[in-house]
């Protein structure tokens, strides 16, 4: 089960990759090859290595979003593949920013065919979904950062240990073979081999949504506010429910002194009010709420849901990741606490 540090709203080395493979590349400029919105001449940087073909912008050029820079640079095939699979090729081309441990082709191949064809199946987009979140890092962690730190939480929910050994940068048995491939909405770390999440994780019961927001983590505030609002029993309930969930981080753009305020007893109804209108009845997956213009809240009121240029928002916020499924309905991420 995809893990919030989601919705449940998705670090590492040192220079550019231009700088990394100095001594081993040759540059053109030519027009860009990605699908990007621009026309502006561009100068590739393509590693002597015939395994690893990466894209480098020259400044000032504008940068496409992971998604398209990892489908341009040609060697994430099956990467590219599965984040379709999953439903998460919106999630990745959104604001972000990202960071993204990106196995190669050849890092796909050390799994068996069977294992991968099993994935990329419909039945098993949870568990696919749960995987490719485990390479994703909010945030934009450069490589030299990687050097103070020994973990990062991923949007899955869990934590990835980094270490150096034998002076390879290591995120968990995966070996960091490329680092800061920037782009639009984050950046790129290549890694040589897929990175399973904990076993116990992958096949784990879904849990209701109190319980998996408690469980990613980067729904502290959320949860806080459910419970002052005493909304726990309501939301661990049968349901179902789908639930747009603020991160922390959204949270943190609500006045300090506000959100305080809301919390006392005192404002129990009000608070209700708000939370309230985060949650419609039913159980509303991403492909369904593309086609609503707006949806009925629990709270009564209506909150209104555009997709434009491909990137969905409810109400003022933007969702930035989808389908947390939960034993009583399903989460979607967004980037704002919505207001009635």
């Amino acid at each position: 089960m995809l893990k919030l540090s989601l919705f449940n709203r998705c670090a590492l080395l040192s220079t550019a990759v231009a700088g990394l493979i100095l001594h081993s590349t040759s540059a053109t400029a030519q027009e860009c090859p990605l699908s990007c919105p621009h026309s502006q001449k561009m100068e590739v940087v393509q590693q002597q290595n015939p395994n690893i073909s990466l894209i480098a912008y020259k400044e000032g050029t504008e940068k496409s979003d992971i998604v398209d820079t990892a489908v341009g640079a040609g060697n994430f095939t099956t990467l590219v593949a599965a984040v379709k699979a999953a439903g998460l090729v919106d999630a990745l081309k959104g604001d972000g920013p990202f960071t993204v441990f990106a196995p190669s082709d050849d890092a796909f191949k050390k799994v068996p065919a069977e294992t991968i064809g099993d994935l990329l199946k419909p039945e098993n987009k949870e568990a696919l979904t749960n995987i490719l979140t485990y390479h994703v890092v909010a945030g934009n962690v450069m490589a030299a950062d990687v050097v103070t730190l020994d973990s990062a939480k991923t949007l899955n929910g869990k934590s990835l240990k980094i270490s150096t050994v034998d002076g390879n940068v290591m995120v968990n048995d995966a070996k960091v073979v490329a680092t800061d491939i920037v782009c639009g909405n984050g950046v790129i770390h290549v890694v040589d081999s897929v990175i399973m999440p904990p076993a116990d994780e992958t096949t784990a019961a879904p849990k209701d949504i109190v319980d998996t927001a408690v469980g990613a983590e980067n729904f502290k505030t959320l949860v806080a506010a459910v419970k002052a609002a005493g909304l726990v029993d309501t939301l661990k309930g049968e349901g179902p429910f789908t639930v747009f969930a603020p991160t922390d981080d959204a949270f943190a753009k609500v006045p300090e002194a506000t959100l305080a305020e809301l919390l006392k007893p005192e404002n129990k109804e009000k608070l209700q009010g708000i939370l309230t209108y985060h949650v419609v009845a039913g159980k509303v997956m991403a492909a369904d709420v593309v086609g609503l213009d707006s949806a009925d809240t629990v709270n009564g009121k209506s909150v209104a849901i555009k997709v434009v240029d491909g990137k969905v928002s409810v109400g003022n916020a933007s969702v930035v990741a989808t389908d947390i499924e939960c034993e009583n309905g399903v989460i979607h991420v967004i980037d704002s606490v919505l207001m009635p």
